[in-house]
């Protein structure tokens, strides 16, 4: 049931979409009668791909969704977890840790790991399966983490997460009633609220990797097509789509929250040390005083002077 729904979610995006439009036609224009359909499809597929390709349409659309929910500003009330969802990774021995990470994946963790030291008493939460690899993403997230000086003993992961759903389900028999800072990408912060809140979670939202904006200067960047700006798209599309399967799911099953206790695990420390210094070629200075004067006055003995009178 998963791997259908991400194919189809997939095929849904506008690039995927498009793209079938477009050959679509040109099979028509190429192999049938039916040029003027034909036509009609490949112009349909090139106009908008032109059209979200454009800033300003872009981010008029994904800068409401973004905007729903205001950056994370600390509060009096005690905060004892801080919730990252996972996104995506690779497995990469030649790379560092932090590229193994998507961008968005290493957006959400450095937000949270900057709530957590706000909050030194709180459980950093990372979440997400392994999609594939050998490593789950929670694992990959915690090792990032750990690079960046957070205490592997205040650091929990849910590693069988595939989506938000399990995500906020794995967190409700974690967090009970407590205080949880929820962590997610500016667009999914509505839908991941929707997902906690149904299995009886009120997290803060503190949402992070904001991607449109309005003021932007540059024409050659403003008007010009850019991939960037069909990421944007994109992403408000995708965000879309969500909410639809959200009512599809619960209008077919209703509010069936899984309450069976989840493995919950902890990272190993890291065992990557800082290598010792290496022991300096040089000399070190004998800085007495006398040689702290002699240096200031500009009178420090000449080395080959001295070998002379030896």
């Amino acid at each position: 049931m998963f791997e259908l729904k991400k194919l189809l979610a997939t095929l849904a995006m506008p690039l995927p979409a498009l793209l079938i439009v477009g050959f679509f036609g040109l099979f028509l224009l190429w192999f049938t009668q039916r040029k003027r359909i034909g036509t009609f499809f490949v112009s349909i597929s090139l106009l908008t791909l032109a059209l979200i390709s454009f800033q300003p349409l872009t981010s008029w659309f994904l800068i409401d969704l973004e905007r729903q929910h205001a950056r994370f500003i600390p509060t009096g009330k005690p905060i004892e977890y801080v919730m990252v969802l996972g996104h995506g990774h690779v497995v990469d021995d030649e790379i560092p840790p932090s590229s193994e990470l998507s961008r968005t994946a290493l957006m959400r963790l450095v937000e949270g790991i900057r709530i957590h030291l706000m909050y030194p008493s709180s459980k950093l939460i990372l979440s997400g399966y392994d999609g594939g690899f050998e490593v789950s993403h929670a694992r990959m997230l915690a090792r990032v983490a750990m690079s960046l000086g957070v205490n592997s003993n205040n650091i929990l992961l849910l590693e069988t997460a595939k989506d938000t759903r399990e995500e906020a389900e794995q967190a409700a028999t974690v967090i009970d009633n407590q205080n949880v800072v929820l962590i997610t990408s500016a667009s999914h912060m509505s839908r991941a609220l929707f997902e906690f809140n149904e299995v009886g979670l009120e997290p803060i939202p503190a949402p992070t990797n904001f991607i449109a904006q309005k003021e932007i200067h540059h024409p050659w960047i403003k008007y010009a097509p850019r991939a960037l700006h069909i990421e944007q798209f994109e992403k408000f599309w995708h965000e879309k789509l969500g909410h639809v399967w959200q009512r599809i799911r619960r209008y077919l099953m209703g509010n069936n929250a899984i309450t069976e206790t989840v493995p919950v695990t902890q990272p190993e420390p890291l065992l990557e040390t800082i290598p010792p210094s290496m022991p300096s070629s040089e000399p070190a200075l004998d800085n007495t005083p006398d040689q702290k004067i002699e240096d200031n006055k500009g009178n420090t003995p000449n080395k080959h002077e001295d070998e002379k009178k030896q």
